[in-house]
């Protein structure tokens, strides 16, 4: 099973050095300019889907130098090059995706490509959005362990569901949770902080996005 990564056609500054991430990854996938990006950053080039109207010619013929995979789309199409490019990395039966540049720009596309992360996950697919502020998962019900990480302090659940029930957290965390109820709108998992290297997440029904997050520097 593959672990691949997606580079998205998201603001540069908002994407980490990709670099730190390449012992965890197998494949990486470029969708429009995000394949100049994976170049850019000093990494192989699997793939790279997507209308291109993001690049110049010679950012193109760069792409197509660093790989033989590059599908182009006309620019008047149904999906998204964020959504081709997830078919192509679905053909490679990964255990797990990871999302580079897909936050920090539109609005519309920000809240869809969270959106993206639910037909993976019901696939049984893990996926992680990552970016200089955030790391975004979305979970089923179960019993979840938690790691610290320090370079993203704070951890928020939100409901993606309209109901989620049963949300315990144990007392390796600031606020403690027992087997409560949230619903869409409520900020009651808000800004919570990890106080030892791991805790533990239970929930019993819908489903909630987590986000592992820090303040952004003006």
């Amino acid at each position: 099973m593959k672990s691949v990564a997606i580079v998205a056609n998201g603001p540069k500054s908002h994407i980490p050095i990709l670099a730190e991430y390449k012992h965890k990854i197998d494949c990486w996938i470029g969708a429009d300019r995000g394949a100049s990006i994976i170049i850019e950053q000093g990494l192989p080039l699997y793939k790279a889907v997507g209308d291109f109207d993001s690049v110049t010619k010679q950012e193109i013929e760069l792409i197509k130098e660093h790989t033989d995979e590059v599908t182009i789309f006309p620019s008047k199409k149904n999906e998204t090059d964020l959504e081709l490019a997830i078919r192509e990395a679905l053909l490679l039966n990964p255990s797990h995706i990871s999302f580079f540049g897909m936050s920090g720009g539109r609005l519309d596309h920000g809240l869809i490509n969270i959106q993206l992360l639910y037909p993976l996950l019901e696939k049984g697919i893990n996926a992680t959005i990552i970016d200089n502020w955030n790391e975004v998962q979305l979970m089923k019900p179960g019993t979840h362990i938690i790691e610290k990480k320090n370079q993203y302090p704070y951890l928020s659940l939100i409901p993606f569901t309209p109901v989620v029930e049963g949300v315990s957290l144990d007392d390796s965390f600031l606020y403690t949770l027992l087997n409560e109820t949230i619903e869409w709108g409520s900020t009651l998992c808000i800004s919570n902080e990890l106080c030892k290297q791991e805790g533990t997440l239970h929930f019993e029904s819908g489903r909630l996005l987590m986000i592992q997050s820090k303040d952004s520097k003006v």
